[in-house]
């Protein structure tokens, strides 16, 4: 295949990924048919067919490109010069921002919502949170958690609560007020983690890092 056949495929792919991310979104995986992804997308339902095979295959493919694999946002969390807690702080809420904002990881959560309606395996996002956010925790053992903090078990315990933080939040409020609840729940939680209690300087000084990185830290750190 010559490359222009190879990127107008890859571009096929693509609006009908981002077509069926919207949809499953908005609809839900059950609300939505191959032919509501056809008419979205602009494209055939054969498309649809000669590129992932079924509306399985799409739903798959939507959970696996963001909620279930996120390793080019967590590598942005490597610097060893920042906090271990901070760079976790700012992780999530970048999480949150996709979650609240972003086609694909908004279809994806809810995907997964709903996996027992849908007749394929989807990959665990959770693992893979857990795991960074274990990673981040131990680094922080020594200096700034409290001596009881166990990275592993805390990991699983926060990466749970925050999913259920992020789900209850959009389903009670709608998806801007996520960020927003985030801050709330951080004040919180990390009274508990750290060794000297200081939450609103940690939730200031990630705020303060993403402004300079040119994110929109604002609405995530309260303002």
């Amino acid at each position: 295949m010559d490359s222009t056949l190879q990127e107008r495929a890859r571009a096929t792919r693509r609006s009908l990924l981002e077509a069926a991310a919207l949809l499953f979104a908005e609809q839900g995986y059950a609300g939505t048919s191959v032919n509501d992804i056809s008419a979205r997308s602009g494209r055939t339902s054969g498309a649809v067919y000669f590129h992932y095979a079924s509306k399985e295959g799409l739903a798959l493919a939507v959970v696996q490109h963001r909620f279930a694999t996120w390793p080019g946002l967590a590598a942005r969390y490597t610097d060893r010069a920042e906090p271990p807690l901070e760079k976790l702080v700012a992780l999530s809420f970048d999480i949150a921002h996709a979650l609240a904002e972003d086609p694909l990881a908004r279809a994806g959560a809810r995907l997964w919502a709903e996996r027992d309606t849908i007749d394929a395996p989807l990959p665990d996002p959770f693992a893979l949170w857990t795991t960074a956010t274990t990673r981040l925790l131990a680094q922080a053992r020594t200096a700034a958690t409290s001596p009881h903090i166990r990275p592993a078990p805390t990991a699983r315990s926060l990466v749970r609560a925050f999913f259920g933080l992020c789900t209850l939040t959009e389903a009670l409020e709608g998806p801007t007020a996520v960020t927003a609840r985030l801050t709330d729940w951080w004040l919180l939680t990390l009274g508990s983690l750290q060794q000297r209690p200081d939450p609103a300087g940690v939730l200031r000084r990630v705020r303060a890092r993403g402004e300079r990185a040119g994110l929109r830290m604002g609405a995530a750190c309260g303002e």
